[in-house]
């Protein structure tokens, strides 16, 4: 009476041990996660001296992982056809094998190096099995029906931890792709609130949020700036004469040779109808240089372009001492000042817009 009371406590406890272990799994979300749990429960379930966790992998038994006396198998990948392993996922049944010298589905050479004598193998998922769990002992015995009933349990418990670690991972590489897209599209909204439609350029938005920044940069780190002011010659002659889209056509010209004269740090913004304006920042900051290059590239397009009308620019420049505490606005008032005193100069067929 004693003795059977013993036998069923102690099988009490391992029922316990299952269940601790099938909490443990329904938590897990990653495969080794999974593969600690269940080699660990698989030897206090049966009192085992080495236990193995094995994944089926394109017609080859993978040993994934072990928990042992003494190095087993892990890392190692061997034929379905020629593995214990192997053969209870084909059959979808458990295998135990009290003396693996007299079982003809033991590769005995793999085993001889090992400390196991018997053992006993169960299949993870018995519908189309995706792996198994062994377990090994150090001496001759075969396990009994409530140790492999137990180690069953944990294999079946074993694959329904797998498909939802499976999902989870589907799941978060869904948000992943969908954050990012997220992003993606938040990135493309900016960067059309800041960006000239036509010119590709920044627009008056983008020309603040970038100069405002570049500006301050620039006092911290005592530099100087020059603040460009442009508008082009004639655009409404030439749209009252040709039509919207060849104005629209020069403006893009004169967007074009604005970038290709100036250097990807400076700020180059088309903020009305025909008025750009630049933020050069730095050491290219020379009035009458930059003026210079301005009109030659001008001058180089009128000559070799075919187009109906002439490229031409009013241009106001006013420099930003490092000193100078005045705002976009107040800068950018200054300028459109010069620029019109420069236009005012200009005959009126070339001034008009």
């Amino acid at each position: 009476m004693t003795v059977e009371i013993s036998i069923e406590a102690d099988y009490t406890s391992r029922m316990e041990r299952l269940l601790q272990a099938v909490q443990e799994l329904s938590l897990a979300r990653s495969l080794p996660e999974i593969q600690v749990i269940v080699r660990t429960a698989a030897r206090e379930l049966t009192g085992c001296d080495g236990a193995t966790f094995v994944l089926k992998d394109d017609g080859f038994c993978y040993y994934a992982d072990e928990y042992a006396i003494a190095p087993l198998w892990k890392g190692g990948r061997f034929p379905l056809d020629n593995c214990v392993s192997g053969w209870a996922m084909h059959h979808r049944e458990a295998v135990v094998i009290p003396d693996i010298y007299v079982d003809e589905r033991v590769p005995h050479e793999a085993y001889r190096p090992t400390f196991v004598k018997s053992m006993v193998m169960v299949p993870i998922r018995k519908v189309d099995p995706i792996g198994a769990i062994g377990n090994y002992w150090a001496y001759e015995r075969e396990a009994t029906e409530k140790e492999v009933f137990l180690l069953q349990a944990l294999a079946d418990s074993t694959s329904i931890a797998m498909e939802n670690v499976a999902v989870y991972a589907e799941l978060e590489e869904r948000v992943r792709d969908r954050t990012a897209e997220l992003e993606m599209a938040n990135d493309e909204i900016h960067k059309l609130s800041i960006t000239d439609d036509l010119t590709g350029l920044n627009n008056r938005r983008g020309f603040y949020l970038r100069s405002d920044a570049a500006l301050h940069a620039a006092r911290r780190q005592g530099g100087s700036c020059l603040l460009v002011f442009l508008d082009v010659d004639g655009l409404k002659l030439v749209n009252d004469a040709q039509g919207h889209e060849v104005g629209d056509d020069l403006l893009v010209d004169v967007a074009g040779l604005l970038s290709g004269t100036l250097r990807e740090s400076d700020v180059v913004a088309r903020i009305g109808g025909d008025e750009f304006c630049v933020l050069i920042i730095g050491p290219d900051c020379d009035q009458a240089a930059l003026r210079s290059r301005l009109l030659k590239a001008f001058d180089r397009f009128n000559e070799s372009s075919d187009r109906s009308y002439v490229v031409s620019a009013s241009i106001g420049m006013v420099p930003v001492a490092p000193a100078d505490a005045d705002t976009i606005d107040e800068l950018l008032a200054r300028a459109d000042e010069l620029m019109y005193e420069e236009k005012k100069g200009k005959p009126t067929s070339r001034r008009l817009a």
